[in-house]
C-alpha cells in the first residue's frame, strides 16, 4: 500500500472501533487463512469458497465481521463529505432510496439523512456483532438457528453503504487515490456474498455495471 493510501485508511479514520478475533481461536485461524489468501493474490472467486472440512457459520461470522470492519473504514474517509446538506436522503441516486427500520426507535421504514442512516446502521450492526448469542466467541458454544438470517441482513446493508459511496461520493475516493482499494473490497464483497448465496441478487442491482 503507498504511503497515500497508508494515510488515507489509518486507524484515526476507522468510522468505528474494529472488532477483532482472539488468537488461538478456530475463528482467528479462519480470518489469518482468509487474509493469507487475498493477500497472495489469489483470485478473489477462488479466495471466498468454504475451506474443506470448515463450517459454514464460522466461515460466514469470519466475513461479516471483516466486511463491517474494511466498509467502516472506506465510509470513514469520506464521513466529512456526507452530510444532511450534501446527503439528506440516503441512497443511491435517483432511483434507490433505503428507509430505516430497527424495530426499537423506528418501527416503520423512515427516510433519514445518509449520514444519520449510517450512524443507526453501524450502531446496529456493532450491537449484533458484539452478541455472545449470535456471535459466540467461546469453542463449543453454537449459533443461533437464525444465524445465516442475521447475517444476510447485515451484509444486505452493508452493500448499501458501497451504493452509497460509489454514486454519491467516488470522486472524493479518486481524489484520495483510494479507488483501486475500494474496488478489491467491493469485488471480494460482491463474490462472497453471491459464493455464498448472501444477498439478493436483484439488490446487488444497483451496482450491477461494477461487475
Amino acid at each position: 500500500m503507498s504511503i497515500a493510501l497508508k494515510q488515507v485508511f489509518n486507524k484515526d479514520k476507522t468510522f468505528r472501533p474494529k472488532r477483532k478475533f482472539e488468537p488461538g481461536t478456530q475463528r482467528f485461524e479462519l480470518h489469518k487463512r482468509a487474509q493469507a489468501s487475498l493477500n497472495s493474490g489469489v483470485d478473489l472467486k477462488a479466495a471466498v469458497q468454504l475451506p474443506s472440512g470448515e463450517d459454514q457459520n464460522d466461515w460466514v461470522a469470519v466475513h461479516v465481521v471483516d466486511f463491517f470492519n474494511r466498509i467502516n473504514l472506506i465510509y470513514g474517509t469520506i464521513c466529512e463529505f456526507c452530510t444532511e446538506r450534501t446527503c439528506p436522503v440516503m441512497s443511491g441516486g435517483p432511483k434507490y432510496e433505503y428507509r430505516w427500520q430497527d424495530d426499537l426507535k423506528y418501527k416503520k421504514p423512515t427516510a433519514l439523512p445518509a449520514p444519520q442512516y449510517m450512524n443507526l446502521l453501524m450502531d446496529w450492526i456493532e450491537v449484533q456483532i458484539n452478541n455472545e448469542e449470535i456471535f459466540p466467541t467461546c469453542v463449543g458454544v453454537p449459533f443461533p438457528k437464525n444465524f445465516l438470517q442475521i447475517c444476510k441482513k447485515i451484509l444486505c446493508r452493508l452493500f448499501r453503504v458501497f451504493v452509497h459511496v460509489y454514486i454519491h461520493h467516488f470522486d472524493r475516493v479518486i481524489v484520495m487515490g483510494a479507488e483501486a482499494h475500494v474496488n478489491t473490497c467491493y469485488k471480494h464483497f460482491y463474490y462472497f456474498v453471491t459464493e455464498m448465496n448472501l444477498i439478493d441478487r436483484k439488490e446487488l442491482e444497483p451496482l450491477h455495471c461494477l461487475m
